[in-house]
């Protein structure tokens, strides 16, 4: 059994069709995020479902895909407009 564990998914779509798409699929998955750019919590198998969920949507000749984990034991570093705060070992940006 793998263990769950922080991820990026990250996602540029040209089309509005695709991206609603996308949208819908990953916001069954997020924790939270915006835009294009999700923080998910996922064991591997779960990843690797999600991330064909999404590339069999998308444009693989004009859209890009980026799933990316975090890793725990490093420091996460934050700037710009809001307040970070630690729930849960999750870091969420307001």
């Amino acid at each position: 059994m793998s263990s769950i564990r922080q991820v990026i998914v990250a996602y540029d779509i040209s089309s509005n069709k695709i991206r609603n798409k996308v949208r819908k699929i990953i916001g069954e998955w997020r924790l939270d995020g915006q835009k294009s750019v999700h923080e998910c919590r996922l064991d591997n198998r779960q990843a690797e479902e999600l991330f064909l969920q999404i590339g069999a949507s998308i444009d693989k000749n004009t859209d890009k895909l980026l799933m990316a984990w975090l890793e725990p034991r490093r420091k996460i570093l934050t700037r710009g407009i809001g307040n970070a705060r630690l729930d849960n070992d999750i870091l969420h940006i307001r």
